[in-house]
């Protein structure tokens, strides 16, 4: 066990021997594994920082965790050492084959109690995971972070919190508050579900392959009351408000709504300044123009309009 390993004591009732630079190596060779930048592969290799993400998740004896790209093993052994049960999804084959034998062999007395789906998260179901988890904890593979997490959210309702390495400026723009040069539809989708917060910086070195961007923590906490409005129909508002960050929401919503005289009424109806941009708009807003559009009569259907994508 190498010094930074045994340096790194857990909180949970049973440390585990977790996986360092040379044996992430070891493993990666041994299935012959080249990370691939497509499925956004960067493997931690420091107990210290899967340590940390799992401490600052939350989670106990008492949780089941989904982790979405396990990898190797690194952060799955050390959320094994806190929750009762992981879930962890894989896309790659050849790791979602290794990682039962990697965590049998640092902790045989978890293995039972780790499940791995081979599928890829964007399109797991609720009936793919058997059980409820109440937390995601995982290291988002980057070049598809925001899809998964809005995904895992609509489809897993039993998740309350979450907390995910994601690439620094994700992480930005998912927590970023209205009127914020980084807000944007990933910021009000995210917060239609919780309270999100950046939740530390995590540094390049840590990772193999060293990955050529910054990463960092975000979480969210799902509200405890629902924001209201259906999802869809809040979700159209928000992509069409964003399609054209520069123009007013009267022009920008004007082909959600039908007709920009029709944007400008449903605004209005929601008490909303048409002249205003969709970066300046909070989620309660996006909320109460989408149940607007519901009062205003039109020959248009916002929720027929492309724009009205719910990812």
């Amino acid at each position: 066990m190498s010094d930074e390993q045994t340096a790194a004591a857990g909180t949970g009732p049973s440390p585990l021997t977790l996986l360092g630079a040379a044996e992430i190596r070891r493993l990666a060779a041994e299935l012959d594994l080249r990370p691939t930048k497509t499925l956004g592969q960067n493997f931690v290799h420091d107990a210290n920082t899967v340590r940390r993400i799992a401490d600052a998740a939350g989670i106990g004896p008492g949780d089941h965790v989904l982790e979405v790209g396990p990898g190797l093993g690194s952060l799955t052994l050390a959320l094994l050492e806190r929750a009762g049960r992981v879930t962890a999804v894989e896309i790659d084959p050849r790791l979602a084959g290794l990682l039962p034998r990697t965590v049998a062999e640092h902790a045989p007395d978890r293995a039972a109690d780790l499940t791995v789906i081979e599928a890829d998260a964007l399109r797991v179901a609720r009936a793919d995971i058997d059980g409820e988890p109440v937390a995601l904890v995982a290291n988002l593979p980057y070049n598809v972070a925001v899809p998964v997490l809005l995904h895992l959210l609509a489809e897993l309702p039993s998740l309350r919190t979450v907390l995910v390495m994601v690439q620094a400026e994700v992480a930005d723009r998912l927590a970023a508050p209205p009127g914020s040069r980084t807000y944007g539809a990933p910021s009000a989708k995210a917060a239609w579900y919780g309270r999100t917060k950046r939740a530390g910086a995590v540094g390049r070195s840590v990772f193999w392959p060293v990955p050529g961007v910054d990463s960092a923590l975000v979480s969210l906490h799902r509200h405890d009351v629902p924001m209201g409005g259906e999802r869809a129909a809040v979700f159209a508002v928000i992509d069409g408000a964003f399609a054209q960050r520069r123009k007013t929401l009267r022009s920008a919503l004007s082909g959600w709504a039908g007709s920009a005289p029709r944007a400008e009424a449903v605004l209005r109806t929601a008490g909303v300044d048409p002249s205003l941009r969709g970066e300046m708009l909070d989620i309660g807003a996006f909320v109460a123009i989408a149940a607007a559009a519901d009062e205003v009569p039109g020959d248009a259907d916002p929720a027929d309009d492309p724009a009205g994508s719910a990812g």
